[in-house]
């Protein structure tokens, strides 16, 4: 156990190894760099372009070097556990997602949570109400949120919050609360607006679980064990969650690994939309302005 634990830990090292170079790679393929991207923002906002200045930014950001040894460079401070500087907002990479980790974190977590107690729930009803008007219901509903882009979904959430409920529509704090510290009035009103991006980045997974939660106590349901422990007196539902429904549930968590990687991706989208204090928009700015070394340290 403990050699195959050992050799899988040491696997990990070519893995990253592996993605760095290949995340570095594919952020500088698109044509120019970051101050190309500078240039082009400048040009935008009428003024006038310095291409001195510029070639002074490239030799000021190492931009002027190959690939190789930009890379190089990024690898050796990421090993000393430092992620370099961001070109765009010219403050240390790990400080600018350390700020916004714990809300990504937070929002992601309660998300696969959502996802998690929805389809137990509906995975269970279904096996037990088999071909029911329920299963069918519920099945429709579960495909229904997969189907409907999470955009939409956060576009329609929006809508009904500030139209019937009174709550702010987007963000995760009120104005009063965006930079107070943290307060039991924070967290409050934290959990006031989370419902949303919870429930929209939680649907994407919710569906796939509800089918595999399901194929699996349908599976279990017809075992000659359930018959015996129903045999000696004990009730049909105590007897389904206390035996089919823990064996059901390996392959569920077994699943938690393909999901959880969607629901951290599909959270970018929704924080974009509902402009959320997450790594997200972060993410989506880096790569559109080419800053490489936070994107890098994102995609790694």
């Amino acid at each position: 156990m403990w050699q195959y634990m050992v050799r899988r830990l040491l696997l990990m090292i070519p893995t990253l190894f592996i993605i760095s170079v290949v995340s570095f790679v594919l952020i500088q393929l698109p044509p120019g760099d970051f101050v190309t991207s500078y240039a082009v923002s400048l040009a935008s906002s009428g003024e006038d372009v310095d291409e001195a200045m510029l070639e002074s930014l490239r030799r000021r950001y190492g931009l002027d070097q190959p690939w190789y040894v930009q890379y190089g460079k990024w690898i050796t401070r990421v090993l000393q556990g430092d992620f370099g500087m961001s070109f765009d907002w010219n403050r240390p990479v790990r400080d600018l997602i350390g700020q916004r980790i714990l809300l990504t974190m937070v929002v992601s977590i309660c998300s696969m949570l959502f996802a998690w107690v929805v389809s137990l729930i509906i995975g269970i009803y279904s096996a037990v109400k088999k071909y029911s008007v329920f299963d069918y219901v519920f099945t429709f509903i579960g495909f229904l949120g997969l189907s409907v882009p999470n955009f939409m979904l956060a576009l329609v959430l929006m809508y009904v919050s500030l139209r019937y409920l009174g709550t702010g529509a987007g963000g995760l704090f009120s104005a009063e609360y965006v930079d107070a510290p943290w307060s039991p009035g924070r967290v409050i009103d934290l959990l006031k607006h989370l419902w949303i991006p919870v429930i929209i980045v939680g649907t994407a997974g919710t569906a796939s679980l509800i089918r595999v939660m399901r194929a699996n106590l349908l599976d279990e349901l017809n075992k000659p064990y359930l018959e015996t422990a129903r045999a000696k007196g004990l009730k049909a539902k105590r007897a389904i969650l206390k035996y089919p429904v823990r064996v059901a549930l390996n392959p569920l968590i077994s699943q938690f690994a393909f999901v959880f990687p969607g629901i951290v991706s599909g959270e970018i989208i929704v924080s974009v939309v509902l402009g959320l204090p997450t790594t997200g928009p972060l993410f989506l700015r880096s790569l559109q302005s080419q800053d490489m070394f936070l994107a890098g340290s994102f995609v790694l």
